[in-house]
């Protein structure tokens, strides 16, 4: 039996879209029946990740790996603290930092965002039609909804790396900060995630779990917050559409997601 596990955004569907390709369910199926487990490995949160789950997976690394469930168990359970939550978000917004705050059932985004693109995109307003989508896609709320609930891992925006500096000098120590190739955004983005877990971590519980040993796990991904996870399973692959700096660090590199990326995978690995 193989562990198989899938990052979402750039490797299961396009970045910000909830429907895979027919040919990746179609993988995915024939693998489950051939006795293999297949589980979702990614930085979004549950809610996020809620409508992929219909079809059928086996489990789930949610959260960058701060929430872990396997047949419905749940192994790891690790939101922030009120403090870090409030000192990260006060250290940003100092630093003219724009912040998404992602708790397990809700995301809620700062004001000004479309403000920060319009800037740096020089007006473009497809780019902003495009963001706007994938904000409604993925439930991401206005920040003044926002209630309090336990946030497992914040999102930044910001113009220049420089504005990071003095939140990674408080942050550190805690906090891992995994800034994005930009996905075309034309700002500096990325994740504030607890040094508590990693995707890898994930791999690791869910693997003990099964009693399977991890040279029997394969990993997928495309981007920085993936490394854990390729470095961890037994065979990481990465997306041609993925990451320069992942690719080094793979052991494979697939067709691009929207090339059918994940069933040609599937099939040279003999995973069904």
């Amino acid at each position: 039996m193989k562990l198989i596990f899938l990052d979402v955004d750039g490797t299961l569907t396009e970045p910000g879209m909830n429907v895979p390709p027919q040919s990746a369910l179609r993988a995915i199926r024939a693998a489950q029946q051939a006795g293999n487990r297949v589980f979702l490995c990614s930085g979004r949160n549950y809610a996020m990740l809620s409508s992929l789950l219909a079809y059928g997976f086996d489990g789930y690394i949610a959260s960058a790996g701060g929430y872990v469930v396997c047949n419905g168990k749940i192994l790891y359970d690790c939101p922030m603290t009120d403090e870090q939550r409030d000192a990260a978000v006060r250290l940003m917004r100092d630093n003219g930092v724009l912040v998404t705050i992602e708790s397990k059932y809700s995301s809620h985004c700062d004001d000004g965002l479309d403000r920060l693109l319009f800037k740096v995109s020089g007006g473009n307003s497809e780019l902003l039609r495009w963001r706007r989508a994938l904000e409604e896609n993925l439930n991401i709320r206005p920040m003044a909804e926002y209630g309090g609930e336990p946030a497992y891992k914040l999102i930044f925006h910001c113009e220049r790396v420089e504005q990071l500096a003095p939140v990674r000098a408080a942050l550190d120590g805690e906090f891992r900060f995994v800034v994005q190739d930009g996905f075309g955004l034309g700002c500096v983005n990325g994740e504030l995630i607890n040094r508590a877990f990693d995707k890898g971590r994930g791999v690791r519980l869910v693997a003990a779990e099964l009693g399977v040993p991890l040279a029997d796990t394969v990993g997928f991904g495309d981007s920085l917050n993936d490394l854990e996870l390729i470095e961890t399973a037994g065979v990481g692959v990465c997306m041609a559409n993925g990451s320069e700096a992942l690719k080094q660090h793979s052991d494979m590199i697939c067709p691009a997601v929207g090339e059918d990326g994940l069933a040609a995978a599937f099939q040279q690995l003999a995973l069904y």
